[in-house]
């Protein structure tokens, strides 16, 4: 439940105000008499600067690709100011020397008058070709389908792929290893197309609104990441793919009241909680068609989720990751391609669910590491993630036995595995034992031996980013913090020397400085139980702790997120800066369930009772931290939060009434079994099995404890957390004769962006509904 989708449409308001006779009021906030303090003038000056000029964004480094297994990296770059495109150069990394690989002419279609405009590239196998995105178009999140054009870099032939297809219809295109044919999917089917000859062969037919071949249903792409559906075989002879089929799957409609005369409907396949999902399967065709040869796998498909999909490091063996519906069972198979006979490799449970998060880049495939022993016959071992010992621990499993082998040998999580170093022997990744606000690169040794090594430096506090050579000598490094704007470095590893700076930021700190509040003040908040939270403050200007001062808190608390973090927000954290700014104490607790790097208990905390104990804990959190600090003023405290911290608002303020006096809960879910399978039954369970934690882990199911001032907002085309939770919370809060202010954002998304003007819109509705329900600035402490 991550905010997501951009767009650019126009905006409509639609604020009501539901009294307790149900009387509808279309009088928007900014226009009533306001009680308390209005914004300051530096408010709305620091307001315009982040959002409508974008004064505060942080600049970064064109996005690089590694050559030459990291002598030289790639970058795009506009080659002038009046350039009409974007040429491809190359910097040898150890000097920086560059030059130009691709030029705007080459990138110009014979005929043409002007380059295509590149929007991604990707290099084949032998550096001889290129493949360039352009054309680009939406498909829900990301923009995943459009035009390909490959380039022959010996005889700068440029050639647009996809034969007399349409345009922007094409996805994922992807060379083969020989570098001989491209292979993609267009209307839910797979295609390969020869490069020398330019034919193209249809590989699967059946490809419909409900059989997707190569790439993914809604569900599986919003919460398994599946997007690019299928993988060449090492030796270009084969493609392993993922079928679904969402013919069971119930439609859910979203409805367009706004885009023409009459309301339009728009249909798609979603799988509520305790629903029909979509059967997923794996095969393999050949590159020279012929029927599909299927993975004889286990059990239900319907059942079942297919998290990966690859080669075994071979062209004859595939390796499928096979999780069962209640994702605490997740089993690798090794299956033969040719037959479909599948054996079992590995298996791992949990008591609660497995994370099978694979949001780092590495983790989107197999990885396969050298055998660990001196006999180079034997097969390469599985690199694995897993927390059976209580820690997010990096394993080998062998392919010889499916025994696992330590790697990651300390009482700390990985928080992201980053590369493989095969050449020193060494595995990369993202950690911090001792601080789990942020995060440090470690190295251990392939062969299991000693312990991890923290390889950023001392100096370098806060949270920091990686992307390494394939041949573990360079790495790109971004560092940044709560204080430190995001800087960019080309360092020299293992020794982290910096080789030279790429962006360094500095001025945007500065700015900041004199525009915001006082930076965040993290610290541990103790909740009893030996348990304590991690906890940020920001403290108004000139504060003076002889005084007391309103609170607003931020708040996520599912398994998805975490909000204390020492990073650099340079939107919604800076928007809390200038509340802050404008007389606020702003904090923010992670509660157990969170996914920070603990260990497992920690995340596993809350299972089954998704809403429960973060309701708890986070009652907990404020109770203990006013104890503590005696210039917060209880009687002006408000909460707010965006998705699961929407729902989260909406747990607050009906479980605990009294102690906020107003929340603010934007794109909630009132009741979890209105959200999809993947994600709500991966943390809650099945709704047969946990009907009690359903009901009782639902805020609208507690509606009637309302007691204080409440705003809710929606985006009435979020395909995502569905607009109906809000309506069935407002038909409650109506019949319970409760006082509450709704705001629909009609057609916009989940992350309720689409059209001019909206972000603006939201943030400035946010800061004006708490100034006047909860005015600002200090007040003198009783005696």
């Amino acid at each position: 439940m991550m905010n997501s989708s951009r767009a650019h449409r126009g905006l409509r308001l639609q604020l009501l105000t539901c009294t307790s006779t149900a009387i509808l009021s279309l009088v928007p906030i900014w226009a009533q008499s306001l009680p308390g303090n209005l914004p300051s003038p530096a408010f709305v000056q620091g307001f315009d600067k982040l959002y409508k000029t974008r004064g505060f964004r942080a600049r970064t480094p064109a996005e690089s690709r590694w050559l030459d297994g990291g002598e030289r990296y790639t970058v795009l770059e506009t080659p002038a100011p009046d350039a009409k495109s974007l040429e491809l150069v190359a910097y040898e990394t150890a000097t920086g020397k560059r030059s130009v690989l691709v030029t705007e002419k080459q990138l110009t279609p014979e005929g043409a008058t002007a380059p295509i405009q590149v929007e991604d590239y990707a290099w084949s196998a032998d550096k001889q070709s290129l493949l360039f995105f352009t054309n680009s178009k939406k498909v829900w999140r990301q923009n995943t389908r459009g035009d390909y054009w490959v380039l022959n870099l010996q005889g700068s032939k440029l050639t647009k792929l996809g034969g007399t297809a349409a345009p922007s219809t094409l996805m994922f295109t992807q060379f083969s290893p020989d570098a001989r044919s491209v292979g993609y999917v267009r209307e839910n089917n797979i295609y390969v197309q020869d490069l020398a000859t330019g034919t193209i062969r249809q590989l699967t037919t059946d490809g419909s609104a409900d059989i997707i071949n190569g790439t993914s249903d809604w569900v599986n792409e919003e919460e398994l990441d599946i997007r690019e559906a299928f993988r060449w075989s090492p030796d270009s002879r084969s493609i392993a793919y993922w079928q679904f089929d969402q013919s069971g799957v119930s439609d859910y409609t979203l409805i367009n009241d706004t885009a023409a005369n009459y309301p339009q409907l728009f249909h798609y396949k979603y799988p509520l909680v305790g629903t029909t999902n979509a059967s997923v399967r794996a095969g393999v065709v050949s590159v020279d068609g012929g029927a599909t040869h299927w993975m004889k796998l286990p059990g239900d498909y319907r059942n079942h989720y297919i998290p990966r999909l690859d080669w075994a490091d071979n062209s004859q063996q595939v390796a499928v990751e096979y999780l069962n519906r209640q994702q605490n069972d997740d089993l690798i198979f090794l299956a033969d391609a040719a037959t479909g006979e599948a054996k079992p490799l590995f298996e791992d449970k949990d008591d609660a669910y497995l994370d099978v998060d694979m949001s780092a880049k590495i983790m989107s495939h197999f990885v396969w590491l050298p055998a660990s022993h001196a006999n180079t016959k034997e097969k390469p071992d599985l690199l694995w993630l897993s927390e059976r010992d209580g820690w997010r621990h990096a394993y080998r499993v062998s392919r010889q036995t499916g025994k696992l082998e330590l790697l990651t040998n300390f009482p700390a999580d990985v928080i992201e595995p980053v590369s493989v170093d095969e050449q020193h022997g060494f595995f990369y990744f993202t950690a911090s034992p001792s601080d789990p606000i942020r995060a440090y690169l470690y190295r251990s040794r392939l062969d299991g031996k000693g312990v991890p090594e923290r390889v950023t430096p001392a100096a370098d506090a806060g949270t920091n980013h990686y992307d390494i050579s394939e041949n573990g000598t360079y790495a790109i490094h971004m560092r940044q913090s709560s204080t430190v704007a995001p800087r960019f470095d080309l360092v020299r590893l293992p020794e982290h020397m910096v080789v030279r700076t790429l962006e360094e930021n500095a001025d945007l700190a500065a700015k900041v400085k004199d525009t915001m509040s006082a930076p965040k003040e993290f610290s541990e908040t103790d909740i009893g139980g030996g348990v304590t939270l991690s906890t940020y403050m920001i403290k108004p200007l000139n504060f003076d702790p002889s005084k007391k001062y309103p609170v607003l808190v931020q708040i996520y608390g599912e398994p998805a997120g975490t909000t204390v973090d020492d990073t650099w927000d340079q939107f919604s954290a800076l928007f809390l800066q200038l509340i802050a700014r404008d007389g606020y104490i702003v904090l923010s607790f992670d509660n157990q369930g969170t996914p920070a790097p603990r260990g497992r208990a920690w995340r596993k905390a809350g299972y089954g009772a998704i809403g429960v104990l973060s309701t708890q804990q986070q009652a907990d959190a404020i109770r203990s931290f006013a104890k503590t600090h005696p210039f917060v003023d209880t009687s002006r405290m408000a909460m707010w939060g965006w998705s699961g911290g929407g729902t989260n608002t909406l747990n607050m303020m009906f479980r605990n009434p009294g102690l906020y006096s107003t929340g603010i809960s934007v794109a909630p879910v009132p009741d979890q079994t209105r959200y999809d399978t993947i994600y709500q039954e991966r943390y809650m369970g099945l709704p047969t099995e946990n009907a009690k934690g359903y009901h009782d882990g639902s805020a609208i199911n507690f509606a009637q404890g309302l007691t204080g001032n409440l705003l809710l907002v929606h985006g009435s085309g979020d395909d995502n957390v569905h607009f109906q939770g809000s309506e069935l919370l407002v038909n409650k809060l109506i019949q319970l004769g409760k006082n509450f202010d709704f705001m629909d954002y009609p057609n916009r998304t989940h992350a309720i962006n689409e059209g001019q003007g909206t972000t603006v819109h939201v943030y400035r509705l946010i800061a004006r509904y708490l100034e006047e329900h909860v005015p600002a600035g200090a007040r003198p402490q009783q005696p």
